[in-house]
């Protein structure tokens, strides 16, 4: 596959802010006369939104581990095929909140299901199609559950204890650490002003 455009990922834990610094992201990106797609996962496409209702249901707390993660990546699949791979074929960027890397972390760390089945899945699903950076927004467990929680009624996922939390987190610093090229790692632990200017400073460095 020939990418045209850039293939930029967010990636945290609850309460990050990851979807108010994807809006930065674009707004950058569009600054510097480049064509954005703004897009999200699990989601993305109408079969993916569906399969994050899914996901994301609290009514489906007997959803095993394996099914969940066979649905992410059910969800991946047709968001890649459908959308990004089009758009970047097309010359745009796209800005996605959370991809695999999430999955090694919620997945792999969180629900102890290890890195190699992961591994396979992306072999599968994507093998030709990794992003060109991804920004890990990175905060303590809780602090990142205290923010999420005046969001609204917590989801599926939000409703772990915070030994869940702490291993994603543990593996998604994991990932940053074996991918030190792609990955920058921004402290979402501070004021919004200082996050967005952190984040700018990381697009300057490594996409300009």
């Amino acid at each position: 596959m020939i990418k045209k455009g850039r293939f930029i990922t967010l990636e945290g834990s609850e309460g990050a802010g990851k979807s108010t610094l994807a809006r930065t992201v674009c707004k950058w990106l569009e600054s510097n006369q480049r064509m954005v797609v703004l897009t999200r996962e699990p989601g993305g496409t109408p079969v993916a939104e569906e399969l994050r209702k899914l996901l994301l249901d609290t009514r489906n707390r007997g959803l095993c581990d394996t099914a969940e993660l066979l649905m992410m990546f059910a969800s991946r699949a047709q968001h890649v095929n459908e959308l990004i791979v089009p758009s970047l074929k097309a010359g745009s960027d796209v800005v996605c909140d959370r991809f695999s890397d999430a999955s090694y972390a919620y997945q792999g760390g969180g629900r102890r299901m290890g890195f190699e089945v992961i591994e396979a899945l992306e072999g599968i699903v994507h093998p030709n199609l990794q992003p060109d950076l991804t920004l890990l927004f990175d905060l303590p467990a809780q602090v990142g559950l205290e923010r999420a929680n005046k969001r609204g009624s917590p989801d599926r996922f939000e409703n772990e204890r915070m030994a869940f939390f702490h291993r994603v987190r543990k593996a998604y610093l994991r990932r940053a650490k074996a991918h030190p090229g792609r990955f920058a790692i921004i402290r979402a632990n501070q004021s919004l002003s200082k996050v967005k200017a952190d984040t700018l400073a990381a697009l300057e460095e490594r996409l300009r």
